[in-house]
């Protein structure tokens, strides 16, 4: 490449006037052909992307996104094109390929893991793409500093190195220029795309994705399903589906799969947003509180979420619950299903308090197989604790053995495990639980 072009504060100003528009829904759109009409490098991959009219249309909806460019003299020397002949569907989709669903800076690139970083693409939200293959993996060099980009399928011949950031446009789009045009793995390059798209059938979809075998049985089950795929046309719908962690996850105080299967089904129906909304838009969602299925079926104003971004990452908060979206299982307006970190459990239905997850957190020390079990305890060895009496607490209240009798404390908890001793019946006991120091001797009595 000979070099890219000077960006003055005239183009700047061009390109926040043209490149983003703000949509009606309130989310920006981005115009890739304008961003790049500014680049003469760059200036047949632009009328690649301008001539693909399937792809304009996917893109009007996408406001935050990383798309990999090819100069001209790369262009030239890729048989790609000539070679395959594409039809325009084709072609659509290798530029697809090129279009990363997320915002990427070039320290972002420099700061990959060692193991890369696995991105979805604009490919992967067709359908198309067998498994992972709509998305590529991104790695770097530690001692060349080269960020290279392939296919995640095995023995993959098509790959392409990042020569250069061409623009930025911060927490919209980025621009990298590549020395090689990307061709997914699998795709047949002379396949049509003049059918018409079929129903999406979310169960198929969601068994796809390997990870949601509950939620999809559970739609099965429920046959909101049906409902969901008839609510495809029009506006279309936005599903967010737990994955099957998520279900295990769940504190035994949840017992989802005991409730009514009217109740179960609202919780279903709370899952999903009633109009078409792509990552991007999720991203800079303007009212953050959404109404759901659940709130058609329940009354205005219930059964609502609220989503946000938060840590780089879209956050969807029901008021007792946050979880966040972990991928991009199907993206193809008029139908977005994206895989989630909990269940998304209504206040309605499971209280206000919020829900916590019996997992141990992440860093803590494993609790002891037998901390449930006093008598398995360790250190179950018939000596006294060395947890010290609160002031004023008699000796011979202490060390009675004869009576029966239960002593109560008032503990002040301070995050740290210990053994807490009583006696009751002569016999010593000791169980786990947080190491408190006591404050007040709250009540004996004999029984």
């Amino acid at each position: 490449m000979r070099g890219n072009p000077q960006i003055t504060l005239g183009s700047v100003l061009y390109l926040v006037v043209v490149v983003v528009t703000l949509r009606p829904g309130g989310c920006l759109a981005l115009n890739l052909t304008a961003l790049l009409s500014t680049v003469p490098d760059l200036s047949q991959f632009t009328a690649l992307l301008a001539s693909a009219t399937p792809l304009a249309a996917d893109l009007s909806d996408r406001s935050s996104l990383s798309l990999l460019a090819v100069p001209n003299a790369y262009l030239a020397a890729d048989d790609h094109l000539s070679r395959h002949r594409l039809s325009p569907g084709a072609l659509a989709d290798v530029l697809r390929y090129h279009v990363l669903l997320q915002f990427l800076s070039w320290s972002d690139l420099r700061s990959l893991p060692p193991s890369g970083k696995l991105v979805t693409t604009l490919l992967q939200t067709t359908g198309r793409a067998a498994d992972n293959f709509g998305s590529v993996n991104l790695t770097r060099d530690p001692l060349s500093g080269l960020v290279s980009i392939r296919s995640p399928a095995p023995f993959s011949p098509s790959n392409a190195t990042v020569i250069s950031l061409v623009k930025t446009l911060p927490y919209n789009v980025t621009i990298f220029a590549v020395n090689s045009l990307l061709i997914p793995s699998g795709l047949d390059l002379m396949a049509s795309q003049t059918r018409p798209n079929p129903v999406l059938n979310i169960t198929y979809a969601l068994l796809s994705g390997h990870n949601f075998n509950v939620a999809a049985s559970m739609l099965a089950a429920s046959g909101v399903v049906q409902e969901f795929e008839a609510d495809e046309g029009g506006a279309g719908i936005t599903l967010f589906v737990p994955v099957d962690d998520a279900f295990a996850d769940l504190p035994p105080s949840v017992a989802l799969q005991s409730l009514p299967a009217d109740k179960k089904a609202v919780v279903l129906k709370f899952h999903v947003l009633h109009s078409y909304y792509p990552l991007g838009s999720l991203e800079s969602v303007v009212n953050p509180f959404q109404p759901t299925l659940a709130t058609e079926a329940m009354g205005a104003g219930s059964f609502t979420l609220n989503i946000s971004r938060v840590n780089g990452s879209v956050a969807i908060n029901t008021g007792i619950v946050q979880a966040s979206i972990t991928q991009t299982v199907f993206d193809q307006n008029p139908v977005a299903i994206f895989g989630v970190s909990k269940v998304l459990l209504p206040r309605e239905i499971f209280g206000k308090n919020p829900i916590v997850s019996p997992k141990p957190i992440e860093g803590a020390p494993p609790p002891d197989d037998g901390a449930l079990s006093p008598e398995n305890s360790p250190e179950f060895d018939g000596q006294p604790s060395h947890l010290s009496s609160p002031p004023g607490f008699r000796e011979d209240v202490r060390s009675n053995t004869g009576g029966s009798g239960v002593i109560y404390y008032v503990f002040r908890l301070d995050g740290h495990r210990h053994n807490i001793s009583d006696k009751k019946g002569g016999l010593l006991t000791k169980q786990y639980a947080f190491r408190a120091t006591v404050t007040s001797l709250a009540s004996l009595f004999t029984v």
